[in-house]
């Protein structure tokens, strides 16, 4: 019986310069993947990914590409050099989500690489006009932190905008909102409330400028049926018409990441492995956290390939 693998892609913060490098030094393919996406959008981007400077790869117009990039090349190497290796499943965090939809064949990569520039150039342009920003909540639970945030917005605009694994949920808002509430969370039983490194508040109302704009996008690109499944944000569930994917992914910028939910979701199946491709391993600790039992592999580095090949003989 073939084995059932789930697909995981980090979004923004996950950066770093340098991210692929070795595999872009080592591996034509995916040398072939930057070249394609720097003609499509006229620039050396891949310079940007590999050299920085870290302030201008930092910035949510160039974050939200360059993961996008390096993801999705490792999924095109991890076709090449694993033709059994397929998935199950995949999702993405947040900008992840684009990256999982081309790696589950429901859009292009092209078409993929548009919609996350203009997400993210309208994401920018709302950082910049709304003055926003994020916070992670830890130790408290939904419930509780909703009923502060209700004592604020209106007219304080807050919400909540990620619910990532146990004890740990991001609220987004204004700097003035974000503020005030924290006190009265600590008060309700929070252990900290630390401030996140973001330009925006995303996943939140102050994201609606670049909701519409994101909107008339998605709506010229075709999206395709495929036997690889999604699990998204909105819900943190399984997604399988278009037309809804469509709607999940305009929802997405203003609604809570449900990504809890979403990795629960996919170990009912259940699977029996997950790998994360891209920066970081924050979705493997993740993970740990929700109490996923089966292993979870992170394919960062050129070396993370060998550890996929011995998952592979133990199959």
């Amino acid at each position: 019986m073939s084995k059932k693998y789930g697909f995981l892609f980090p979004g923004q913060g996950a950066q770093y310069p340098g991210m692929g490098k070795d595999f872009y030094d080592a591996f034509p393919l995916f040398r072939q993947i930057f070249e394609e996406a720097d003609d499509y959008l006229g620039r050396k981007f891949s310079d940007l990914i590999f050299e920085g400077p870290s302030e201008e790869l930092t910035l949510t117009k160039n974050s939200q590409i360059a993961i996008y990039i390096v993801g999705v090349a490792l999924y095109r190497l991890l076709e090449e050099q694993f033709p059994s290796l397929k998935p199950h499943t995949c999702a993405g965090l947040s900008l992840g989500e684009y990256t999982a939809l081309t790696a589950a064949k429901k859009i292009s990569f092209k078409d993929g690489l548009g919609l996350v520039k203009v997400r993210s150039e309208a994401m920018q342009k709302a950082c910049e006009k709304t003055q926003g920003s994020m916070q992670v909540v830890l130790a408290l639970s939904e419930a509780d932190i909703q009923s502060v945030i209700d004592q604020f917005n209106p007219p304080h605009p807050i919400w909540i905008a990620n619910l990532n694994c146990p004890g740990q949920v991001v609220i987004a808002g204004s700097i003035e909102a974000l503020a005030l509430v924290a006190e009265p969370l600590k008060q309700k039983g929070a252990k900290r409330v630390l401030p996140l490194d973001v330009s925006g508040a995303f996943h939140s109302g102050l994201m609606k400028p670049a909701q519409e704009e994101l909107a008339a996008k998605i709506a010229q690109v075709p999206f395709h049926d495929s036997s690889i499944e999604v699990v998204m944000n909105v819900p943190g569930d399984y997604v399988r018409k278009a037309a809804a994917i469509r709607q999940m992914l305009i929802d997405q910028l203003v609604c809570p990441v449900r990504w809890e939910k979403g990795i629960l979701n996919m170990a009912a199946q259940p699977l029996d492995a997950y790998i994360e491709m891209g920066p970081g391993k924050t979705l493997s600790g993740m993970n740990k956290r929700i109490g996923i039992k089966e292993p979870t592999y992170s394919l960062e580095k050129v070396a993370d390939l060998e550890m996929l090949r011995e998952l592979l003989c133990n199959c």
